[in-house]
């Protein structure tokens, strides 16, 4: 489905996914959030092959350290040459993460490529940890909601800067 939207669990919060090529899935996601595409979206893998592009331009230190972080919560910052604007924010850059939640995984598994995974949650609000609260809040709003539950403790993920290991977030 071209544009399509769902929700679904990962390891501390909910998300929204979409394909990250897909400029009206991503502006519905914007939408829903109340964002700016200048703040740039994270991406979420099945494997560190789905990043490969972006995991060449690093020393094989830093490679290494990233590929021993997933899967799991740790998201990286990277220069990409390959993902639109509207992923980058217009930067030269992309998050990216391959997701210690298995149903998350499973879901860019299937779909065969990188995936947009943002939290469930309006721009200033807190992010959303139970499908309940999913469902009230986005439920007619997204095509589909994927029955699942948070796989850790609550909270995002941790987003660091691959060259230099500096903590974003």
């Amino acid at each position: 489905m071209v544009g399509g939207v769902i929700a679904h669990a990962c390891e501390g919060v909910w998300g929204l996914a979409c394909d990250a090529y897909s400029l009206a899935g991503v502006r519905r996601i914007l939408e829903l959030k109340r964002r700016s595409f200048v703040e740039g979206l994270i991406l979420i893998g099945g494997q560190s092959a789905d990043f490969a592009l972006e995991l060449a331009g690093l020393s094989a230190e830093q490679r290494e350290k990233l590929e021993n972080s997933w899967p799991g919560p740790e998201t990286w910052v990277m220069e990409t040459h390959r993902f639109p604007v509207w992923i980058t924010g217009g930067r030269g850059t992309v998050a990216v993460r391959v997701p210690g939640h298995d149903q998350a995984r499973e879901l860019a598994q299937r779909f065969g490529g990188p995936l947009v995974s943002t939290s469930a949650n309006r721009t200033g609000e807190e992010p959303t940890a139970r499908q309940e609260e999913v469902v009230r809040g986005f439920g007619d709003l997204v095509d589909y909601v994927l029955p699942g539950a948070i796989s850790g403790p609550e909270g995002p993920s941790r987003i660091r800067v691959a060259a230099s290991g500096e903590v974003m977030r």
